[in-house]
């Protein structure tokens, strides 16, 4: 099996194609395939180029659980800079249709940058989805693990959760975001925000992704972050998002809309051998 691996911002992901498999990865396979000692390691899969009636081409996003994701920021910037490096697109904009939603992506500085438009943040609890009334899940109050948060709820085509902190780190989105991620009134479960206000410009993240865990840094995180930054009133609409990872910069407009800039770097481009896929974990 063919795979070229990139990451953004240390957010790495595996790129197949499907002409290069025989049909879709199983989920043992994607297990195996994302594992950091049994397999090539990454924090997802990601399944194109497909057929798009749509757009210009189609995609799938796969978790290292085996779970598929509507849509991932970085995963479209690696996947578009993938495009790029098979000369199937250069410096035009271009179209990407996920589960999540059709996106619009393009290819800057010889493939080292990516701007994607990520479409409309969303704050209604029955898009998101949020169990209860409908209403805009802004400033509620979820308990995990003996401790209170206040939270809002958004979506850019995946599910987010964002907690407003003084401080954030790692420890605390590794010990709660676990729990917020799989709590019930989440039946998607959903991708978690620990946020920091540093200016009107300038916010800081650490993150829990549903279906992955603990990363580096994340795109759609980074969009749906910076939304509620704007809806509450704390920054502007130009936003740069700090992460462990690096930083990507978000732009924010009145109506919500996000288009999103950040780098790529490719890692590595090989074959998996066959006899791996012997093996279980």
């Amino acid at each position: 099996m063919h795979f070229a691996k990139y990451h953004a911002l240390g957010n790495d992901y595996i790129v197949i194609n499907p002409a290069d498999v025989a049909g879709t990865p199983i989920i043992p396979q994607i297990r195996l395939i994302c594992h950091r000692n049994y397999g090539i390691g990454s924090d997802g899969i990601l399944l194109g180029p497909l057929e798009a009636k749509e757009a210009d081409f189609g995609l799938r996003i796969f978790n290292p659980d085996g779970s598929e994701a509507e849509k991932s920021g970085n995963g479209l910037r690696i996947f578009s800079r993938y495009l790029w490096d098979k000369g199937l697109v250069g410096d035009k904009p271009f179209t990407v249709l996920t589960a999540g939603g059709k996106v619009t992506c393009q290819v800057h500085r010889g493939g080292g940058s990516v701007t994607v438009e990520m479409g409309a943040v969303s704050f209604d609890s029955t898009r998101i989805p949020v169990l209860g009334s409908p209403r805009e899940v802004v400033n509620e109050t979820i308990v995990v693990g003996g401790k209170a948060f206040t939270f809002c709820a958004a979506t850019v085509g995946n599910p987010h959760c964002v907690i407003l902190r003084d401080a954030v780190s790692r420890d605390e989105a590794t010990r709660y975001g676990p729990l917020i991620e799989t709590d019930p009134r989440f039946p998607s479960r959903t991708n978690v925000q620990f946020m920091k206000i540093l200016d009107r410009k300038n916010i800081q993240i650490e993150i829990w992704e549903r279906g992955a865990g603990y990363t580096l840094a994340s795109g759609s995180s980074s969009s749906a972050a910076a939304a509620v930054a704007r809806k509450l009133g704390h920054c502007d609409s130009e936003i740069t998002v700090h992460m462990p990872g690096g930083t990507i910069e978000i732009t924010v407009s009145d109506r919500f809309f996000i288009v999103m800039t950040g780098p790529v770097l490719k890692i590595a481009e090989g074959t998996i051998a066959e006899e791996s896929f012997r093996q279980t974990v």
